[in-house]
């Protein structure tokens, strides 16, 4: 299979809480995260298209929604784009 997406991806290992309409709060286990969505690990126990709101270091608060899911990894995309010309003290890399 041929890459096609741009964005560059940050390998990570975060935990973030995520809120649900309908569900409530869940743990999302982000193994990825570029300026345009991120990667979890994990099942999660919502449908394609369904949106979540987390926190993310220095971003702060984003809505995602999920775009797909797959053998335990589930792919968010953001709502919005996390600008990559951020100082580096305003880095997107979560530590």
């Amino acid at each position: 299979m041929i890459e096609t997406r741009r964005g560059l991806r940050h390998d990570v290992t975060h935990s973030v809480v995520a809120e649900h309409r309908r569900l409530g709060e869940m743990t999302l286990n982000i193994a990825n995260i570029s300026d345009q969505g991120f990667m979890c690990l994990g099942e999660v126990a919502i449908d394609r298209g369904e949106r979540v709101l987390i926190r993310l270091p220095v971003i702060g608060l984003i809505e995602a929604h999920l775009i797909w899911t797959h053998r335990g990894r589930s792919g968010f995309q953001l709502e919005r784009v996390i600008r990559p010309d951020l100082p580096p003290e305003r880095s997107l890399i979560l530590m």
